[in-house]
């Protein structure tokens, strides 16, 4: 059995993020999947929208992911021991270094082979902050629309 181990975020749950664990899923027999904890989405990128527990459960649901579980909030590399992956797939956006990854891995006692899956999807809404953005704009939109609406005073 090779276990692949996935990591992210997964906030607002879009097709980019299905693309990437359907990927992922193809490197191996199992796939887990860590979803990042709020505090160091916090640290790294923005306070969650989502809370992790939400985000937990909706990764959870998804049929390519045999087990998803919180990632630790002081060691990346923490739920590593219990999962023992043979591939760390990374997405090609994450911001990781693979080479330094695998040193990483290879300091703790782990052999996992470190893959980028570069396939993404080009669609729309397939990147959270591009979501975030265009719902902002979309509301500072419709708040103005209504400002200036005809007749109101």
């Amino acid at each position: 059995m090779v276990r692949v181990l996935a990591t992210g975020t997964f906030e607002l749950l879009h097709p980019g993020h299905l693309l990437f664990l359907e990927e992922a899923k193809r490197l191996g027999d199992e796939l887990f999947v860590i979803i990042g904890r709020d505090v160091n989405v916090k640290k790294q990128k923005r306070t969650p929208i989502i809370p992790e527990e939400q985000r937990l459960k909706m990764v959870s649901a998804l049929r390519m992911v045999d087990k998803a579980m919180l990632g630790s909030e002081k060691d990346m590399y923490d739920p590593l021991y219990s999962i023992k992956p043979d591939i760390v797939a990374i997405g090609y956006d994450q911001d990781f270094d693979e080479d330094k990854l695998e040193r990483g891995l290879r300091e703790r006692g782990f052999q996992s082979k470190v893959i980028r899956i570069k396939k993404q999807n080009s669609n729309a809404f397939c990147k959270v902050e591009e979501i975030i953005r265009l719902m902002s704009e979309l509301k500072l939109k419709s708040g103005s629309e209504l400002e200036s609406e005809p007749g109101e005073e």
